[in-house]
């Protein structure tokens, strides 16, 4: 364990945070940039105490807990998470898909008042949605975490014989079924992905039979048509569009010109998400 570099880099990362960035108040009595010690501390739920003593080279070697603490709370990239836990002379953790959405990428949702945006992560559980998309599918803010998880609600559900009244159910079915089996080898220790695919064996025989099909590559799908409650059958185009680096998909739905489909949108833009049924 480098003590002093730890404290440095803690120190560094700590500055680096804006009040608000974490929900917090600016105040106005701060000599420093960033955080104070007392709010990383309690973000990383470890004692005030502790936490100086690590930024003064003088704590103990920290347990993962701890820097999964520290992670969370100096909202520190894959790559920092890495270091952090290099200098602790602790192991890495297993690596699993992020659940973190870049801010460009929540802002490029807000920038399409015409275009539903809905973004994934590795395991199809949606991570970040636009209004527009909320009146399509349905106000993701009002779930659960796991109730986010499609496959769960694809599979496990067993009340929901078509997720969105989507007409292409048994297609996006085997996506996720197909996407799941890949992520599942690029993450083999991640306990998170390993008990999304364990529950979904025991529980569906739907998938099990997808995944003893071995089946990696998806078919394109460059149009969907939903069974709206409130306006009806809409037909959208599709569009995928990849995050590389954090494993992550964007979906586009919008429809052309003068087409049905765009009306319905439109429709949708004003109702929001009052949907019937």
């Amino acid at each position: 364990m480098d003590r002093t570099e730890l404290a440095g880099f803690l120190r560094s990362r700590r500055e680096r945070i804006a009040p608000a960035d974490v929900g917090l108040p600016a105040g106005r009595r701060r000599r420093t940039p960033g955080l104070r010690r007392e709010e990383v501390a309690r973000l990383a739920f470890i004692s005030v105490e502790y936490y100086t003593r690590l930024e003064q080279a003088r704590g103990p070697n920290p347990s993962n807990e701890v820097l999964a603490g520290l992670t969370r709370a100096l909202r520190l990239s894959d790559v920092e998470r890495d270091h952090l836990h290099e200098l602790a002379g602790a192991r890495r953790p297993a690596r699993g898909p992020s659940r973190e959405v870049r801010q460009t990428i929540l802002d490029l949702l807000d920038r399409l008042p015409q275009t539903a945006g809905v973004v994934f992560s590795a395991t199809y559980e949606v991570l970040a949605w636009n209004p527009l998309a909320a009146a399509l599918l349905e106000d993701f803010s009002a779930l659960s975490r796991e109730e986010r998880s499609l496959p769960r609600r694809v599979f496990l559900d067993r009340g929901r014989s078509r997720l969105y009244g989507l007409v292409e159910a048994e297609a996006f079915a085997r996506a996720m079924a197909n996407r799941l089996r890949v992520t599942a080898a690029k993450y083999p220790d991640d306990p998170e992905v390993r008990a999304l695919v364990a529950d979904l064996l025991a529980g569906s025989e739907r998938f099990a039979a997808l995944w003893a099909a071995h089946d990696v590559v998806a078919e394109s799908t460059f149009s969907k048509t939903f069974e709206h409650p409130a306006v009806g059958t809409v037909t959208v185009d599709c569009d995928v569009l990849a995050i590389a680096d954090r494993d992550q998909e964007v979906v586009l739905y919008t429809a052309a010109p003068g087409s049905p489909g765009e009306e319905a949108l439109r429709l949708l833009s004003v109702l929001g998400t009052q949907r019937i049924g």
